[in-house]
């Protein structure tokens, strides 16, 4: 056997829709210019300001949402591609992100989407100032809101598709407290740079939280409605930020129905019978000191890697391990130099997971400490008609990820995924029948979407 051959056993640790309605901008309706009421704050109440992040976008018109709308934004018929230059601060945010976030619950199923939750920071930049946009903007690792403006836009850009093949979407809005006076020109800047369409409405009212979960439907192609109807805003709320992405394509070669089979999954509880995907193919097989890895290609672009640890290491200790971290993040993992053209015996487990958390400890941990403190969070650029204190007081993640014979739907972007010419000298025998992590990268690069299964059906 050569060592190439063996280096394998040893990582695998045994073989065997449309485009939004047009409408016309806010600043364009003096009705919606002036829409703001009068203050009618109790000077005992504490203004808050909600931010609802969910991860999973379905873009469709706003039909009702007409009603609420203070600006809307206009989605371009295709991507304007720009160059991202250097990623390496986006890189350390997805690195730092996926560490905090990924392992506030070990042995549980958790999915995150860093491409989500960036966007979210970066629209709760521009709405604050002093040192709470500071701490955002170096969290982001931007120097400047210029910067973050113009990287957020390539991002938002990079992962844009909506065709026939696939579809991969970014969608945000704000929703307004009728009560108070709001800077229109912070919202025109949101809708344009990061398309972010605002509503206002009575916060607390029935009319308004089913407005915003209806959208948050809407945009997430109803993947999330049990997540989205437990979005609900209360009647202090300042203001509340929702941003989503939606992600569906087909694999480039669908599994076999007809070799889908019951097969044995090792949870951390029990062991449980789930059904498994099988497929032959002859691609990469890569590795490092304590993973092997494949990538399932998308059709017409994208890929899903599947990280399976080797045996006795849980998914939550490679979020550790910076070399898995480098692999996970890396722009072009193609470019991995531990990888070898083999004959790979797929064993995938269909799954269908999700959750729901909230971001708050995570943010602190990672520096976003001032907008949730009253005596020093600053607004001023979303508001200064509000003489009580604004705080950060809901920051709520839920993201899903189903995958089957015929592809995968979840909050993601696609990437290319070039073939090899190589011929194919070892066989290997890739079985994801133990916790396993994934990641989901669209064709700049950027993962956008991680998680643990841990519980293939759920938990």
């Amino acid at each position: 056997m050569s060592k190439r051959s063996e280096r394998l056993f040893e990582a695998l640790g045994g073989i065997s829709q449309q485009k939004v309605d047009e409408a016309a901008p806010g600043g364009e309706n003096t009705a919606h210019r002036n829409w703001f009421g009068k203050r009618r704050w109790l000077g005992a109440v504490a203004a808050v300001l909600a931010v609802a992040i969910l991860g999973s976008v379905f873009l469709r018109p706003g039909g009702a949402l007409t009603a609420y709308a203070i600006a809307q934004a206009q989605y371009p018929e295709t991507a304007q591609r720009q160059e991202l230059g250097d990623t390496t601060a986006l890189e350390s945010f997805f690195v730092r992100s996926a560490q905090t976030f990924l392992t506030q619950e070990p042995g549980e199923n958790r999915v995150y989407s860093p491409l989500n939750v960036y966007m979210a920071l970066s629209m709760l930049a521009q709405l604050t100032g002093g040192e709470s946009q500071g701490q955002i903007l170096e969290l982001l690792g931007s120097g400047s809101m210029d910067g973050l403006r113009k990287q957020a836009g390539g991002v938002w850009h990079a992962g844009y598709r909506n065709d026939k093949t696939a579809t991969s979407i970014l969608a945000s809005s704000l929703w307004l407290n009728q009560d108070v006076r709001f800077n229109q020109d912070t919202m025109d800047i949101l809708a344009r740079d990061f398309y972010a369409s605002s509503y206002a409405g009575k916060m607390g009212s029935k009319e308004l939280n089913k407005a915003l979960q209806d959208w948050l439907n809407e945009q997430t192609g109803g993947l999330l409605e049990e997540q989205a109807g437990n979005i609900e805003l209360g009647p202090n709320i300042i203001l509340a930020l929702a941003t989503t992405l939606y992600f569906k394509a087909p694999w480039v070669d669908d599994f076999p129905k007809d070799k889908t089979a019951p097969q044995t999954f090792h949870t951390p509880a029990e062991d449980v019978e789930t059904d498994f995907m099988h497929q032959i193919t002859t691609e990469n097989y890569y590795w490092g000191d304590r993973f092997s890895a494949m990538g399932q290609a998308f059709a017409e672009g994208g890929a899903m890697w599947f990280l399976l640890p080797d045996e006795g290491v849980a998914p939550e200790e490679l979020l550790a391990d910076q070399e898995t971290m480098d692999f996970l993040f890396t722009g072009n993992k193609y470019e991995w130099e531990q990888k070898t053209f083999v004959l790979m015996n797929k064993s995938v487990p269909k799954f269908d997971v999700s959750s729901q958390f909230d971001l708050e400890d995570g943010l602190k941990a990672l520096g976003v400490t001032d907008v949730y403190d009253s005596a020093v969070s600053d607004f001023t650029p979303m508001t200064t008609d509000v003489d009580v204190p604004i705080t950060l007081s809901m920051a709520n993640h839920a993201a899903r990820v189903v995958i089957d014979e015929e592809g995968c739907t979840a909050a993601a972007f696609t990437v290319a995924a070039p073939g090899c010419e190589a011929a194919a000298e070892d066989e290997v025998d890739f079985v994801l029948d133990r916790p396993f992590l994934f990641c989901i990268t669209g064709d700049s690069g950027l993962p956008l979407f991680v998680g643990i299964v841990n519980y293939p059906t759920g938990n």
